[in-house]
């Protein structure tokens, strides 16, 4: 069994128990209560999607953050475009608690951050606010993607897919994605390498808008993602591991907007 294929395995387990608690129908009831859709992406040459995020696989903890919406503010005060929440409890320590309180905190678009694999977690982040789903293309088949991006589009949410390799790439294009996200992580062993981004952005769909993932370590990083044709950067570690999150996604979305091509 993979990582992958252990998260997921954890996800189904964490999504039954709530499933047992508020059914479906319920969940989707609440999903049409829920305050419109804020529109995604921005129209923008360059901007930041800003993570809540206290643990990974890859490094185990990283930052208590015993004030999700605090820290979404400070970001939003940084010029974040857009607040990613980690919702997935085992391996990162996040919540739908921290996706309600962000929520709460800022105006722009939040993002569930999760392994989204079952119809009832859109419908639920929707109730709870979220703006744009996270859809792996690892983690799906091809009938699953087209699928959940379909639900993601019903329900007004966008929805940011996630590719590794070329093939994803390709998949992702099939699926008909327009905000592709191209990870710089290994699935297989976890690690991460920036070089990979311009590689892979190559074969992205043909007028997708595209986010780099994973690798920023400052703001040389997030320049060379811009420089290859990043619209966005989805930055987690660096931001609360630095201490200074207001001031570190101001000096990265100037270093991505100075390197635009």
């Amino acid at each position: 069994m993979t990582v992958l294929d252990d998260i997921i395995a954890g996800v189904r387990e964490d999504l039954g128990a709530r499933r047992r608690d508020r059914s479906l129908a319920q969940i989707q009831r609440d999903a049409l209560d829920a305050a419109p859709v804020r529109p995604f992406p921005p129209q923008t040459d360059f901007g930041l999607i800003c993570e809540v995020k206290r643990s990974s696989p890859s490094k185990g903890a990283l930052a208590a953050i015993p004030d999700p919406a605090a820290l979404a503010a400070a970001y939003v005060r940084g010029g974040a475009a857009a607040i990613s929440v980690l919702t997935e409890q085992r391996r990162f320590n996040g919540s739908l608690a921290d996706l309600d309180a962000v929520r709460a905190a800022v105006d722009v678009p939040v993002l569930r951050k999760d392994f989204m694999v079952d119809e009832y977690q859109f419908h639920e982040a929707r109730a709870h606010g979220a703006d744009i789903v996270l859809l792996i293309v690892a983690a799906l088949d091809d009938a699953q993607l087209a699928d959940h991006l379909a639900l993601s589009r019903e329900l007004g949410m966008a929805a940011l897919v996630e590719t590794h390799t070329v093939d994803e790439l390709e998949r992702a294009a099939a699926a008909g994605a327009t905000l592709v996200g191209v990870n710089t992580r290994n699935l297989k062993d976890l690690t991460v390498d920036p070089a990979r981004f311009a590689q892979l952005a190559t074969h992205a769909p043909a007028g997708a808008v595209l986010v780099a993932e994973s690798g920023v370590t400052g703001p040389d990083t997030v320049a060379q993602y811009a420089a290859a044709g990043a619209h966005l950067g989805l930055v987690g570690e660096a931001l609360v591991t630095g201490g200074e999150p207001e001031a570190a996604v101001a000096a990265f979305t100037a270093a991505g907007l100075a390197s635009r091509p």
